[in-house]
């Protein structure tokens, strides 16, 4: 294989903020469905379990698609790639927001998923065109944004769906991000593809592809509850092929879709597994809260609505895109390492005090700032980390794989969420306080195995 390196040009602020436009407006999109998970379970008439499934489809279709982008964006160029992932986000957001029922919105959310990939694109393109330092600064802001956007999201959601309808929680800011596309195309200088004479490893992708599709779906019906212990065996079983099947034929590629050595590097190995408790602990969060806010029952819930739920959850969307922007500084400071055992401890200690403190408002509100505050900063130091420790010709599919196990985390931690409050309900349907009680602690105990990885890790992690 012979490469040819073109030096790029570098960008200026204006650039970097197109991206940051790009990404608070994915951000929004992404992030209405939280606020408005219980009107939509109302509106549709499904299940808290099968409500989670709403938000989790597009993070499957994300799972699926991050690496592909991160890896064409690497041969390709991250603009160009960027542009057309953006055009089957906007086609996603116009159907959900056009949806009659549950399988067409459930459509609109798997071709917003593409959106995943984005994050890694941009990675792409400041890594090509910034130094080391100003890339992880960089990285901090465009998931900043992105998180930012999340505060957009939650607190519009409730005022649009009441003011107009659900729809139009999907349709606004898909006009948003086909505004800032264009603006992106214009602005962001063209980053000059890298020449190979291999060609991409195509049963690569297909089988790692297969791999995340089995196991995000396997993720979503195991957790259900409503599988036989047969079949729970038999999704490991095909998941287990698959993930073998890509390992031998990576193993074998002249030009693997991914370098099976990198991934064996214990900086990349240790920030996996490190990024996947953060967020599996930050997904059960995300889940249980909203719900918590929704129920009315003798002695615990707040009977709020969609409105009034977003307001509550707007102080932790702040708090998550502030520790995003720090998470970038943080990890060029200190290391990803000391980032994680402080946002571990943090999250902990939340989660146990949430156990017994959960009758006031104010108390699950500070509790969401603390935990978005702690999976933001950390899980954005390694992935900032991550960046600049591989070789930039690998910046794309290094940063999007630790982004598929973000993906991942979040959506092990809504489904297990979802299936506790589901198998907690009382005769009418509705979760019990301690069905809860019970997510809380769990949450905890996850959040505190992170913990343990950076012990058994230590030489490993990146300092």
């Amino acid at each position: 294989m012979s490469e040819t390196l073109v030096s790029p040009a570098r960008i200026g602020k204006l650039s970097i903020g197109a991206l940051g436009i790009l990404a608070l407006a994915l951000g929004t999109l992404q992030s209405v469905v939280e606020p408005a998970l219980p009107l939509l379970q109302r509106e549709l008439g499904v299940s808290p379990a099968e409500g989670a499934l709403i938000a989790n489809t597009l993070l499957i279709t994300g799972a699926v698609v991050a690496p592909v982008a991160g890896k064409l964006g690497d041969r390709y160029g991250g603009r160009r790639v960027l542009v057309w992932l953006m055009a089957v986000v906007s086609a996603g957001g116009l159907l959900a927001g056009l949806a009659p029922n549950l399988p067409v919105l459930l459509l609109g959310q798997v071709l917003q998923g593409v959106m995943v990939g984005a994050l890694p694109l941009s990675f792409i393109l400041v890594r090509k065109h910034l130094p080391t330092g100003e890339t992880q600064v960089a990285i901090g802001v465009v998931v900043a944004l992105f998180t930012g956007g999340g505060i957009v999201g939650t607190l519009l959601a409730g005022p649009i769906a009441e003011a107009l309808s659900w729809h139009w929680m999907f349709a606004l800011p898909t006009i948003a991000i086909i505004a800032a596309t264009l603006v992106v195309a214009r602005l962001m200088p063209h980053d000059p593809p890298i020449e190979s004479d291999s060609r991409i490893d195509w049963p690569g992708v297909a089988l790692l592809s297969g791999t995340l599709l089995a196991l995000m779906l396997g993720l979503v019906t195991v957790t259900s509850g409503n599988l036989p212990p047969v079949a729970v065996g038999a999704v490991a079983v095909v998941v287990a092929a698959l993930a073998t099947g890509w390992v031998v034929v990576e193993r074998r590629a002249a030009s693997p879709m991914v370098d099976l050595r990198m991934l064996a590097q214990p900086a990349m190995r240790n920030a996996f597994m490190l990024t996947f408790v953060i967020t599996a602990s930050a997904g059960m969060v995300l889940f249980l809260l909203p719900q918590l806010f929704a129920v009315s029952a003798d002695g615990y819930g707040f009977a709020a609505g969609t409105t009034a739920i977003g307001l509550f959850l707007l102080p932790g969307a702040i708090a998550g895109a502030v520790s995003d922007s720090i998470g970038g500084v943080a990890a060029r400071r200190f290391g990803p390492r000391a980032v994680v055992v402080v946002g571990a401890v943090v999250t902990v200690a939340t989660m146990f005090a949430l156990v017994s403190l959960h009758s006031a408002a104010w108390q699950l509100v500070l509790a969401k700032m603390l935990t978005a505050f702690a999976a933001g900063v950390a899980t954005t130091a390694l992935l900032a980390g991550t960046a600049t420790a591989v070789e930039t010709r690998d910046t794309g599919i290094a940063t999007s794989l630790l982004v598929v196990t973000r993906v991942i985390g979040v959506a092990l931690g809504a489904q297990v969420g979802g299936a506790i409050l589901a198998a907690g309900a009382d005769s009418m349907g509705r979760p019990t306080e301690s069905s809860f009680v019970t997510g809380f602690a769990i949450a905890g105990l996850i959040a505190a195995s992170a913990l343990l990885v950076v012990r058994i890790t230590k030489k490993g992690v990146q300092s």
